[in-house]
């Protein structure tokens, strides 16, 4: 029987990586080899695709499917190729193992037997999928640590519209893999707010960029103009509203992170209060 046992340490937090590495639509931009993925069904916790890889040196296309079983409690993914082409079995194992809060150890682990008639024995496979999943780890740790970096655009980023204004989280765990805090941009038309709310386990950076607001914390209002700021300590009820005659643009921050993004904030203050689009309300993360 074949074996192979491959690591690499990737400059991201475990979440991340995991997101990242288990998004299987991506996969033909996070792995040089692989030209397209076809999700034949779709559970939370299992997935059979068909996977494609660009043509070898003779131009001859592989295609097969798969099926991944899913396990995000443990960090632990076990799949087996279905239609199985050459092998007679190929089972795989991934595993990823915290290191900090931005490094995390990812292991893939294949035990396979090739069919008598196949071009290659279990010896020649090894040295193949050893040096081919040497290299794709190589890949991803750099695409990982490089999309962290990725400029963001606040138009391009999905609006959350639950608590009123357009508000759209930026740089979080889920975009960039942030691992200490969240940040993004709010913007209220005149007499919009965002409904009152507080963070049980964040603090709350305000920035004004532009128009005129007022903050009300705990029932106190302040009034912020352009490039004024103002800090909304943990568990301070909170409610911004545009008192201007223009749009407003409000750039926030909140860190640390709760320890479960349901856990980041409690409304206080329903929809109908704050003129929020409730067709519109998202689970809203963090924040």
């Amino acid at each position: 029987m074949g074996h192979t046992d491959n690591c690499v340490e990737i400059e991201a937090p475990i979440g991340y990586v995991w997101e990242r590495t288990n998004d299987l639509n991506s996969w033909p931009e996070l792995f040089t080899e692989y030209a397209k993925v076809e999700i034949l069904a779709q559970t939370e916790k299992r997935v059979e695709f068909r996977l494609t890889m660009h043509p070898d040196r003779d131009g001859h296309v592989w295609s097969w499917v798969s099926e991944r079983l899913l396990d995000r409690a443990a960090w632990t993914v076990r799949a087996r190729r279905i239609e199985t082409g050459p092998f007679e079995f190929m089972n795989l194992c991934w595993t990823y193992e915290p290191l900090g809060p931005d490094r995390t150890r990812m292991r893939w682990v294949q035990d396979f037997r090739m069919r008598p008639d196949a071009p290659v024995d279990d010896t020649g496979m090894e040295a193949r999928l050893n040096n081919g999943s040497r290299e794709q780890m190589r890949v991803i740790a750099g695409r990982i640590r490089a999309d962290r970096s990725t400029v963001r655009s606040f138009d391009a980023t999905r609006s959350n519209r639950q608590r009123g204004g357009d508000m759209r989280t930026m740089l979080s765990p889920v975009t960039v893999g942030c691992s200490t805090g969240i940040s993004g941009a709010v913007e209220l038309m005149p007499g919009e707010r965002v409904g009152e709310h507080y963070h049980p386990y964040s603090e709350e950076h305000l920035f004004l960029v532009e128009g005129t607001v007022r903050v009300d914390l705990d029932g106190v209002p302040r009034e912020l103009r352009p490039r004024d700021a103002v800090l909304v300590p943990r568990n301070v009820r909170h409610r911004v509203t545009n008192v201007g005659s223009a749009p407003a643009l409000i750039v926030f921050a909140l860190s640390p992170l709760a320890p479960r993004p349901e856990l980041g904030h409690v409304v206080t203050e329903t929809d109908d209060e704050t003129g929020a689009e409730a067709e519109d309300a998202r689970p809203g993360g963090a924040r």
